[in-house]
C-alpha cells in the first residue's frame, strides 16, 4: 500500500467527489478511481458507497479514514523531524582526525571549547594517511583536518596551497616497549648494529614516519632498528608493542596510563622523544556557513 493512496482516500472523504478529488491530487479521474479501487482491494473491504450523492463512506471506510489520518500525520511529523535533522547535520562541521586523536584528544577538546554540538568527528578518516586529509579538505568531504605535525621540515611532499591552520595543542612521540623481569626495557635504544631492535613502525608514507626520520637526522642520533611491521593506526602499533614483539614510538597521550601502571616502559630517555604540534587545518575558501565563526572562537581561546 502506498502513502499516496491514503492521501487520496482522505481527499476523497473530504470532497465526496471523484472528479474534485482527482483535481486536487493532480491526476486524471480514471487514474484516481483506479487507485481508490486498488486501495479497497488491498484492504479487502468496500470503503466508498458509490450509490449515494454525494459519495459517502461505508462503516469500514469511516474506520479506515481514522487510520489514514493517523498514519499521514505521523509521516508528516517524522518527515519534518528528519528535515530538521538534515539541516542541523549540514550545519555541523566535519572533523577528520587519526584514531588516536579521536580517542584521546578530541572528546576533551570539544568539551573544553563547548563545541560538541557544532563539530562532528568524521570516522571514515581515522585510518587515512596525511595526504588524504588535505585531499578531503579540497573536495569538501571534511571541513577541518586535525593532524600531528612535526617540528621543522619533513621528507613528505604535501600540497598546502589554499589551506591555513591553528595550533591547538602539543604532543610528543615516546619510544616504549615491554619491561623485563627486572623492570628494565626489553628493547633499549639505540640498539646495536649487529643486533638491531625490532621496530613496530608507522606506515612509511605517513607523517609520523617522516617525523621520526627527520628527528633522527637533525639530532644525528644513530639508531639500529629492524622493522617488523608497518601500521597506519597507533592502536595497532600499541597492541603489538604490548604483546612484546618490539618497540614503537607512540603519542604520550595514548600510553600515559600504561606507563603509570608499568604495563609498558620507556625504551629510551627523553633524547629519543619527538615533539609534535596538533594542527587544525582548514580551507581558506571553505563555504561552510558556521566554520568562520567557529575558527574565530577557537583562535580566541588559544
Amino acid at each position: 500500500m502506498e502513502l499516496r493512496w491514503l492521501e487520496d482516500f482522505i481527499v476523497l472523504a473530504e470532497t465526496r467527489h471523484f472528479s474534485r478529488a482527482a483535481d486536487q491530487q493532480n491526476v486524471t479521474q480514471p487514474t484516481f478511481s483506479r487507485r481508490i479501487k486498488l486501495l479497497e482491494e488491498s484492504m479487502g473491504a468496500t470503503l466508498i458507497n458509490r450509490q449515494t450523492l454525494p459519495l459517502s463512506l461505508t462503516p469500514a471506510g469511516e474506520e479506515f479514514l481514522i487510520l489514514c489520518k493517523q498514519i499521514t500525520e505521523r509521516v508528516r511529523v517524522t518527515r519534518e523531524r528528519l528535515q530538521n535533522l538534515a539541516r542541523e547535520d549540514s550545519r555541523r562541521v566535519k572533523l577528520a582526525a587519526p584514531q588516536s586523536l579521536v580517542t584521546h584528544f578530541v572528546p576533551s577538546w570539544l568539551e573544553t571549547n563547548a563545541i560538541q554540538s557544532q563539530v562532528e568527528p568524521y570516522l571514515r578518516a581515522t585510518s587515512w594517511l596525511v595526504g588524504e586529509y588535505f585531499q578531503a579538505l579540497e573536495r569538501g568531504e571534511v571541513d577541518l583536518a586535525l593532524c600531528y605535525w612535526p617540528e621543522g621540515r619533513t621528507a613528505l611532499d604535501i600540497d598546502l596551497s589554499g589551506v591555513r591552520y591553528l595550533e591547538i595543542g602539543e604532543e610528543r612521540l615516546i619510544p616504549v616497549c615491554l619491561a623485563d623481569a627486572d623492570g628494565q626495557p626489553r628493547f633499549a635504544l639505540p640498539g646495536h648494529k649487529r643486533e638491531p631492535m625490532p621496530h613496530i613502525a608507522y606506515h612509511p608514507s605517513g607523517l609520523i614516519a617522516a617525523a621520526l626520520q627527520a628527528h633522527w637526522g637533525r639530532s644525528r642520533q644513530e639508531v639500529h632498528l629492524s622493522t617488523l611491521n608497518e601500521n597506519v593506526q597507533t592502536s595497532n602499533i600499541r597492541e603489538l608493542v604490548q604483546q612484546g614483539y618490539g618497540l614503537g614510538w607512540l603519542p604520550w597521550r595514548t600510553v600515559r596510563h600504561l606507563l603509570e601502571t608499568g604495563e609498558l616502559t620507556r625504551a629510551g630517555d627523553q633524547r629519543w622523544d619527538v615533539p609534535l604540534s596538533l594542527r587544525l587545518y582548514f580551507r581558506q575558501d571553505s563555504r561552510h556557513p558556521t566554520l568562520p565563526g567557529l575558527l574565530t572562537r577557537l583562535a580566541a581561546a588559544r
